[in-house]
């Protein structure tokens, strides 16, 4: 590349959605509905799982863990995009930047983990049910928790390091809503070989091939175990503990396959199904945990009426 077409970056200019102008308005309008949606939606879930006595079960303490990550992960995703839309400041500094996307990738990762976890405990809630007890107690629901949230945390440190030292850009304006990973490879003059590999071994095989192996193995197990009940009642009652999750694991990964793994379509395409996969899955999770859930419609309806009965 032409030396003088080189750019040492302080700072990115962020497009969003300028592309389209008689559509940019209408689409920042709904980011934020869908933003505050998605807030509130998972406050509540997570304040029911906190207050009500019958939800501190595995499932729902996952879950609690779940509605905090997708009010984390949105909010890192969303938040320049409503400034934008505020102060028509498009301007993100490289520091920003990287943090950006090193959030947004830790919580992108941490969201597959979890819900990977949600699947095992479905599976011994199904398949191993009177050592659930033993197997899903308190202690290993906190350490898989726990390795969740740390384990996604410093797996991805190798790959934001390496970016956060390129050395020059041929261009500082990003043509999305956000510091993704792609258009800041894509505009790399720097060497990106060594951050490619590092990036398909790692993330690919440990952050998303390795959580949907897990997660399918779970189903695989839970599917013969669900075959095998005699009556079509129990089959019932046993698909719909799980149906929720698996939902919500359909969803994620069809998204990211979309996303990620399909060929290359338009800009505009592609800055679609970023926004449905950073915005509108977590805005889902918790009507799917509400809407499909007796236990949590029950709570809802619990601490509804408690609100009544004080007004």
């Amino acid at each position: 590349m032409n030396e003088r077409n080189k750019t040492v970056v302080t700072f990115f200019i962020l497009n969003g959605f300028s592309d389209i102008p008689e559509y940019e308005a209408p689409i920042s309008l709904l980011i934020v509905l869908v933003y505050l949606t998605t807030v509130v939606g998972n406050i509540v879930i997570l304040l029911l799982v906190c207050l009500d006595s019958h939800l501190h079960t595995p499932m729902y303490f996952f879950l609690g863990n779940l509605s905090v990550l997708d009010i984390c992960y949105t909010t890192v995703a969303l938040h320049k995009s409503i400034d934008m839309f505020i102060t028509r400041d498009n301007e993100v500094s490289f520091i920003d930047c990287m943090a950006q996307l090193y959030f947004f990738t830790w919580f992108g990762c941490n969201d597959l983990m979890l819900l990977t976890s949600m699947g095992y405990d479905r599976y011994v809630a199904i398949c191993k049910p009177l050592h659930f007890s033993t197997l899903m107690n308190g202690r290993v629901c906190a350490g898989l928790a726990t390795f969740c949230w740390v384990f996604s945390f410093l797996h991805i440190l190798p790959a934001v390091t390496l970016i956060s030292q390129f050395s020059c850009y041929s261009s500082n304006i990003i043509d999305h809503f956000f510091c993704d990973l792609l258009p800041l490879l894509e505009f790399s003059c720097s060497d990106t070989f060594i951050v490619k590999m590092v990036i398909f071994i790692d993330g690919g095989s440990l952050a998303v091939f390795t959580p949907f192996f897990l997660t399918f193995t779970s189903y695989v197990f839970i599917i013969a175990t669900i075959m095998k009940i005699k009556s079509s009642t129990g089959r019932r009652k046993a698909f719909y503990t799980c149906s929720s999750h698996l939902t919500s694991v359909l969803i994620l990964y069809a998204s990211i396959i979309s996303q990620y793994l399909t060929p290359s379509g338009t800009f505009m395409s592609s800055k679609l199904l970023s926004l449905f996969n950073s915005a509108v899955v977590p805005m889902l999770n918790p009507f799917i945990y509400s809407l499909r859930n007796k236990d949590v419609k029950s709570a809802i309806q619990k601490k509804l009426k408690n609100v009544m009965n004080i007004l």
